[in-house]
């Protein structure tokens, strides 16, 4: 089966652990290059039992694309990414590091070849 950008559901999942620091500007980094991909999304933001005011930064977030599910205590980036996985309502699942590792306009070019059936992972 073959997607256009304008037909693929993307959940981007972000598993945090105290990353006060970066975490609104990746949500907002995220968001805007799957806006400008014209990908239908969700960002399923997973937060792992942080101290530091990544909680606080996560309740300020009102937009209907970003979900957050909260671990209250820290089960490790494996646990959170599963969590995220079970939450993910669509076909595709990216995951994005909060600490800004990768780059979210790559988006397009890692799901061009599962859109065009050349790869299945």
């Amino acid at each position: 089966m073959t997607y256009s950008p304008d037909q693929c559901d993307v959940s981007v999942v972000l598993p945090v652990y105290n990353e006060k620091g970066h975490l609104r500007a990746e949500i907002d980094r995220v968001r805007a290059a799957l806006t400008a991909s014209r990908f239908s999304f969700e960002i399923i933001v997973v937060d792992d039992g942080s101290k530091d005011r990544s909680r606080e930064i996560l309740a300020s977030i009102d937009n209907t694309k970003v979900r957050v599910v909260l671990h209250e205590v820290n089960k490790g980036k494996g646990a959170a990414l599963r969590t995220g996985f079970q939450h993910a309502t669509s076909e595709f699942v990216i995951v994005q590091d909060a600490d800004l590792e990768y780059d979210p306009s790559e988006y397009p070019l890692v799901l061009e070849p599962l859109l065009d059936d050349r790869a299945d992972v």
